[in-house]
């Protein structure tokens, strides 16, 4: 799929999160529903990292250039060393390591982690590739028509607005991990959907997606899931844009109605 429909799928997911969180009595204070949202928005464009004219890639300018070519090769890299016979041979990393339930759990656990341990610059920094990542996802349409500049001051911004209020007493810093020192210890929960439904999002594209990695499926170890091919579709087709970004906007705005208690 491409950038607005992963980011759309995120929020949504989370959103969905926050209507089953209420209806088993541990519902998310608001700003964690927001914020989470944001975070699945923008982490939902990230397994991407290995392709070079996708979002993130250019997102960051020469940052995330150069980490784009290092995630790339060392994509590449893991494929060639763990392929097996019957996996076809490819020229890049492009739908591999960062497309699998394994990279989407390291990246949530390593991202809970720093924000434990590295204190506010952490949990700010989190946020900040984050709310961007959403911006250019959500609002691409005017992230494309704005400088680079821009998107990111707003990123800043609304990242240092957020983690105030998270801060304050019964407004979520603590949410779902309540022992002293797990504060935002959750963040890296909406990282870890938001991959996971990206690897979803791919599944259902004419190439499939190895979500399953390392776990063989039949005598391939990368095998491509997805739905039979009569029900797959080209990225960008009328079937994303008219079809499936609609029903992420309708169950995201049912899942967020629910998980405020509106309904």
């Amino acid at each position: 799929m491409m950038g607005p429909a992963h980011s759309l799928s995120g929020a949504a997911a989370w959103l969905g999160v926050g209507a089953a969180a209420a209806a088993a009595d541990r519902p998310m204070p608001w700003p964690v529903l927001v914020v989470g949202a944001l975070i699945c928005a923008g982490a939902a464009l990230a397994p991407d990292l290995d392709h070079k004219s996708a979002t993130i890639s250019r997102a960051f300018g020469p940052v995330s250039k150069g980490l784009c070519e290092i995630v790339d090769k060392l994509s590449y890299a893991v494929y060639k060393a763990t392929r097996s016979s019957a996996d076809p041979r490819r020229s890049g990393g492009h739908r591999t390591l960062t497309h699998t339930w394994l990279w989407a759990v390291l990246i949530g656990v390593g991202a809970s982690v720093a924000a434990v341990t590295g204190g506010r610059w952490a949990v700010l920094a989190i946020l900040f590739v984050h709310l961007v990542l959403a911006v250019e996802g959500l609002l691409w349409r005017a992230a494309r028509m704005s400088s680079d500049v821009l998107v990111w001051l707003l990123g800043a911004t609304s990242a240092w607005i957020l983690a105030g209020v998270l801060d304050k007493p019964g407004n979520g810093s603590d949410w779902f991990f309540t022992g002293p020192g797990q504060e935002y210890l959750w963040l890296g929960l909406p990282i870890v959907l938001g991959a996971l439904v990206h690897d979803i999002g791919d599944a259902l594209t004419v190439s499939g997606c190895p979500i399953l990695w390392p776990i063989p499926v039949g005598r391939k170890r990368w095998y491509p899931i997805g739905p039979p091919k009569g029900m797959r579709f080209r990225a960008g087709s009328w079937v994303e844009l008219k079809v499936l970004m609609p029903a992420f906007m309708l169950l995201g705005g049912a899942g967020g109605a629910s998980a405020l208690g509106f309904f």
